[in-house]
């Protein structure tokens, strides 16, 4: 679907590791350069022509953000350098000027990184505590486990919609519904769930969200914060400097500017923003049911024909997401990854950055495929004819 549109799909290579990464579409490349060709100067700093073109482009870029996860206001939508930043921001911000000692925060070991180490760091500064929900027998969080892990101390739940590895998509909306019946907030790691599905903010009614651009088509180094107003209101910024404040006569008379401008200080990732916008239009275009439809597709097509082969292990059978995880039997997951680079196949292999899952599935490494819109049924079956022979592998390998 929609290979014309990426330069890089013009090389001899299948690419089979979006979720660490997607291809950029043309769109997305002209609009960054377009940028720094034609209108380079900075943001909400200039008082001249080509200034303010930046500026129209900067905050369209913004309500482009607002449409397209359906939040109420475009001053909730906060640019960041990705997830990552995103979620310390949440965390240092925000609940590390609520929290006391005797809270709880709730996420699972199937946690990427970013939405683990944040939260380690609260609870050792103030003393709280990191509790796991515990996983079904599929890997999967389910809402009676959610709720038997809540106790009257459960201040915060902290998840990703689809994880990186195991790929499933949690129950959110309903997880929202429980957790605010209970004065809990809510915490979503959109990384992974983003740019494969239509996500409406306000019906989910997340607390906050966070997601990279570069991982929906969109350049490195931007990212988005979504939060709902009356919180953001109360995030302290995490940087201070340029942009972000109206005055600062002395040490007790700084005034800040309002959201979103106050929680982005400094030059922001200009180029970055716009490529977002332009990736936005770019799966508008194509629709996100549309997207979501194929992924699964090609999802099942690839899972039909892994489980015909006996030495192959997949971790996440049942995932309704476009990840599969999987191993050769007997042979290291960065062994098979290597093998398969020899013949142009990029994929993912290790730990993926989920480094307590093994406690959860008794296995460390992994090699993981995660699908995109513009992956096709034909580079499945190259996959699978090298995937099939593994005395070929050993001796490719030795």
């Amino acid at each position: 679907m929609n290979r014309e549109d990426f330069p890089m799909l013009q090389k001899e290579i299948i690419y089979l590791d979006n979720g660490a990464t997607t291809f950029k579409p043309q769109c997305v490349i002209d609009a960054i350069v377009d940028y720094y060709s034609n209108y380079c100067a900075n943001a909400h700093r200039g008082d001249y022509d080509i200034s303010y073109h930046v500026d129209e482009q900067y905050e369209l870029t913004r309500e482009k953000v607002q449409k397209f996860i359906h939040a109420k206001e475009k001053e909730e939508i906060v640019f960041t350098s990705g997830d990552t930043e995103s979620l310390n921001m949440i965390a240092r911000g925000f609940f590390e000027n609520i929290l006391e000692k005797e809270d709880e925060i709730l996420i699972t070991q199937s946690e990427h990184a970013s939405n683990v180490l944040p939260w380690f760091r609260l609870a050792k500064k103030i003393g709280c505590q990191v509790k796991y929900i515990p996983l079904d027998d599929q890997h999967y969080v389910t809402m009676e486990n959610v709720k038997k892990s809540i106790t009257p101390h459960t201040k915060i739940i902290s998840l990703a919609y689809i994880t990186n590895v195991i790929g499933d998509k949690r129950p959110i909306k309903e997880i929202c519904q429980y957790a605010h019946e209970h004065n809990i907030f809510v915490v979503v790691d959109g990384a992974q769930s983003v740019a494969h599905k239509k996500t409406d903010v306000q019906d989910l009614d997340v607390d906050f969200l966070v997601f990279s651009a570069h991982k929906m088509c969109g350049p490195t180094g931007v990212g988005v914060l979504y939060g709902k107003r009356e919180f953001l209101e109360e995030l302290e910024p995490i940087n201070l400097g340029g942009g972000m404040n109206e005055s600062f006569d002395s040490v007790d008379e700084v005034l800040l500017k309002p959201l979103p401008t106050r929680l982005e200080a400094g030059t922001p990732n200009i180029a970055g923003v716009i490529g977002l916008g332009a990736a936005i239009d770019y799966l508008t275009s194509i629709g996100m049911e549309k997207i979501e439809d194929y992924e699964q597709h090609l999802r099942r097509y690839l899972v039909d024909k892994m489980i015909k082969i006996p030495h192959i292990d997949i971790i996440n059978m049942e995932s309704d997401s476009a990840i599969v995880a999987f191993n050769v039997e007997g042979i290291f997951s960065q062994d098979v990854a290597y093998y398969l680079n020899k013949y142009n196949i990029c994929l993912r292999a290790g730990n993926h950055c989920a480094k307590i899952l093994k406690k959860e599935v008794g296995v460390t490494n992994t090699c993981r495929i995660s699908l995109y819109f513009y992956n096709t049924e034909e580079e499945i079956d190259e996959l699978i004819d090298l995937l099939k022979d593994k005395e070929k592998i050993w001796k490719e390998m030795l």
